[in-house]
């Protein structure tokens, strides 16, 4: 039996990518970010979610991907506290186009050999013979993404 994933599909400098959607929260538009003084450069700030403060990070700073400047889309996905230790956080996206159902086999793993360091789970491979929009996706590994922050190698 093939087991089905559900991601959230996000795209961020043009690149499509992924997250489990277990580990999403909800998704927001774009508010006004309170930027902390001394905080990392993948820090954007912080921001007040219905009482609650919520860390915002970028994930084109952390994960090294060209920002293209200033995007009229752009929303944060807020993450499920427990992948982020107890804490509130929301990472920073261009844009969020879809939850996916994605069937195991449409996942390929990365070459360990190329990308030890990656933070990626797998490419998902979107679109068929039979219809118009082919496509990669970029499947993240956020819990590795957030480890990697406490942690770093």
């Amino acid at each position: 039996m093939v087991k089905i994933i559900d991601v959230v599909e996000f795209e961020i400098g043009g690149t499509r990518y992924a997250v489990d959607i277990l580990l999403a929260r909800e998704i927001v538009e774009m508010i006004p970010i309170t930027p902390v003084p001394l905080a990392p450069p993948h820090i954007a700030g912080i921001i007040n979610l219905r009482g609650e403060i919520t860390n915002i990070i970028t994930l084109t700073t952390l994960l090294q991907i060209p920002d293209r400047g200033e995007v009229t889309n752009r929303k944060i996905i807020v993450l499920v506290p427990e992948v982020a230790g107890g804490s509130n956080l929301g990472i920073i996206v261009d844009d969020v186009h879809s939850v996916m159902q994605v069937s195991e086999d449409d996942v390929e793993t990365m070459d360990a050999t190329l990308c030890h360091e990656a933070f990626v789970k797998g490419i998902i491979k979107i679109g068929g013979d039979d219809t118009e929009e082919k496509g990669l996706v970029i499947w993240i590994d956020m819990t590795k993404v957030l480890r990697s922050l406490v942690a770093p190698a």
